[in-house]
């Protein structure tokens, strides 16, 4: 079985805000990217946005990407199984 939770947000809200939905979906993945609760693959499938244009969004709102120590090593393997390093 198949949930779907629903958030509602009244069009006032959204007018005085002067956000459409989609804005609210970027504007909160953005957030919670930023706030590591969501990784960059979930947060852009939130925004409804791809991988690419994401990033740019990061960007140009000076948010930096999140890539740690773990980020790199398997960078590292999959470049070593690919025969690249």
């Amino acid at each position: 079985m198949v949930s779907s939770n629903v958030l509602e947000i009244s069009q006032d809200v959204l007018d005085s805000a002067r956000l459409t939905i989609d804005d609210i979906k970027k504007e909160l993945a953005i957030n919670l990217y930023e706030h590591g609760r969501l990784s960059i693959g979930k947060a852009h499938e939130l925004a409804e946005m791809s991988l690419w244009e994401f990033r740019q969004l990061l960007a140009s709102r000076g948010v930096s990407p999140h890539y740690g120590i773990d980020d790199l090593e398997e960078d590292v393997s999959t470049l070593q199984k690919l025969g690249r390093i």
